[in-house]
């Protein structure tokens, strides 16, 4: 997977899943960008690559914000001149609760950053690549775009959203050297993950990740670097051939019937959840 003399943009690059993935661009030879709402961890992010003499940029945006959108496609025009690939990435978690007590503030920031954020990216970045006649864009799902997961409603909702923008704007622009395709990672090693089992056992969040970890026929929570290996797949020419599609990084968590936790598990977690 070589990007020597491309140009690859990362939202949500500060840590976790876009931190690797911006990594991974720029070990293969690509010039980053590094898009995040927290400017010490895109700043971060842009250390760890310039230091290792490869080139990256960073840009404070919040993902809900056309403005905010613009700006950071501008400025890799700007620099650059062309987006070469993009990495969709920037989402948020939520809270644990049942839908019937879920928080409407709470429901709202979840679909704005993890959808809304998507679609704006989408549509600032797609004209850029159709112009240019080629571009690769990955949007980051979820296997909870797959399946329910009770306790988290706008998460849900929200990523099976992302494999349906995904769809539509493959559908759209394939035909004119663009591709869109979506990866959908099961429990990985981030913040992300040990921010709900914080949420679903305050007392013993390591308890929740046995449990979770027990679910997963690989019988471990991914790491960060997993996920970037398929987005990186995913916008090389290796995979020149796939488009539209979602791409599952779960250790056959959603394949297996072990991945199914029992209602009756899941009822105990809330509990926990709220206190």
């Amino acid at each position: 997977m070589d990007f020597a003399g491309k140009v690859a943009l990362v939202t949500g690059g500060g840590n976790g899943i876009g931190r690797a993935t911006a990594l991974g661009f720029a070990e293969r030879g690509a010039a980053v960008v590094v898009v995040d709402l927290d400017s010490d961890a895109a700043a971060e992010t842009v250390r760890l690559i310039t230091e290792d003499n490869k080139t990256a940029f960073d840009v404070c945006a919040d993902v809900t914000r056309t403005g905010d959108v613009q700006t950071y496609v501008e400025a890799t025009l700007q620099k650059h001149g062309r987006i070469d690939c993009f990495f969709n990435n920037a989402g948020i978690e939520g809270r644990v609760a049942p839908t019937a007590e879920y928080d409407e503030d709470v429901f709202d920031s979840v679909i704005a950053v993890n959808v809304k954020g998507v679609f704006l990216g989408l549509r600032h970045v797609l004209p850029v690549m159709l112009e240019q006649g080629a571009g690769t864009v990955v949007n980051m799902a979820s296997i909870a775009g797959l399946v329910g997961s009770p306790g988290m409603p706008a998460y849900v909702a929200s990523k099976h959203a992302v494999i349906g923008l995904t769809k539509v704007a493959a559908g759209e622009v394939s035909s004119e050297g663009v591709r869109v395709n979506a990866v959908c990672p099961g429990p990985i090693d981030t913040r992300m993950i040990n921010e709900l089992a914080a949420q679903v056992n305050a007392d013993d969040p390591s308890a929740v990740r046995t449990s979770y970890e027990s679910s997963i026929p690989l019988g471990r929570f991914g790491k960060a670097v997993e996920v970037a290996n398929v987005v990186l797949f995913l916008c090389s020419d290796l995979s020149s051939n796939v488009t539209g599609a979602q791409y599952v990084v779960d250790g056959g968590r959603v394949a297996s019937p072990k991945g199914v936790t029992s209602q009756s598990e899941l009822q105990v977690d809330l509990r926990r959840a709220d206190g």
